[in-house]
């Protein structure tokens, strides 16, 4: 898979690439991301993405032009682009799970009041993280990455993924680890007991447990 990441600020992906699942599987060749400073696209000599939005209104808007030029560049017939925004179809772990099937995607990072609305005609969609107003699209942009490279098969281990909350529309079961018993609270004796076919049932109903007090609108669909 390949993800290349328009965005204005390049140097913020640095230790993001660098780090974890994500540095290990640029390593072996599971994935390659690029970031393209949308500053080189530029139509002026001072590298000039923005301007002032026809029909008045405050603040600036990222200029249309170096938008296309960069991912007409990038794009192949395969390609999928998309932006940040928070007017966008929510990210969820089963969008994630459709777009690590693809072969390539461009993410385009918003910036400033918005976009040039004529972007919409270059992308497939767009996506929101959430219904909040980030002050620029990266932050959405590395969540995006992060959650479809882990689900590329041989980055981390399958059993791992199929266990992870909302795989099947459930959170997760409640986890332990040592020590068995600290202030007086102790691990479910379940648990230590060996028995992995009540472990197994005890997790199943947990999960629906842990859903129905955190999540429960997850129930209902």
């Amino acid at each position: 898979m390949k993800i290349d990441i328009l965005t204005i600020f390049p140097g913020f992906y640095q230790q993001f690439l660098e780090t974890s699942i994500i540095h290990r599987a640029i390593r072996d060749g599971k994935v390659e991301i690029n970031t393209h400073d949308l500053r080189d696209y530029a139509h002026n000599k001072h590298r000039q993405i923005d301007d002032t939005p026809y029909g008045g209104g405050v603040g600036m808007l990222m200029q249309f032009p170096p938008i296309y030029d960069a991912v007409n560049q990038l794009r192949t017939p395969e390609t999928k682009v998309y932006l940040t925004s928070p007017q966008g179809k929510m990210f969820t772990q089963k969008r994630a799970n459709l777009l690590a099937n693809e072969s390539h995607i461009i993410l385009i990072c918003g910036h400033y009041e918005g976009v040039d609305a004529r972007v919409e005609t270059l992308i497939d969609g767009e996506l929101s993280i959430g219904d909040v107003v980030l002050t620029n699209g990266d932050i959405p942009a590395m969540l995006i990455t992060d959650a479809i490279v882990r689900l590329i098969p041989d980055v981390i281990m399958e059993a791992s993924v199929k266990e992870d909350s909302l795989y099947d529309g459930l959170l997760k079961h409640p986890q332990y680890t040592k020590p068995e018993s600290y202030q007086g609270l102790d691990v479910p004796k379940v648990l230590l007991s060996g028995h992995h076919a009540n472990i197994e049932k005890w997790r199943k109903e947990q999960k629906i447990e842990v859903t129905k007090k955190k999540r429960p609108e997850l129930l209902k669909k």
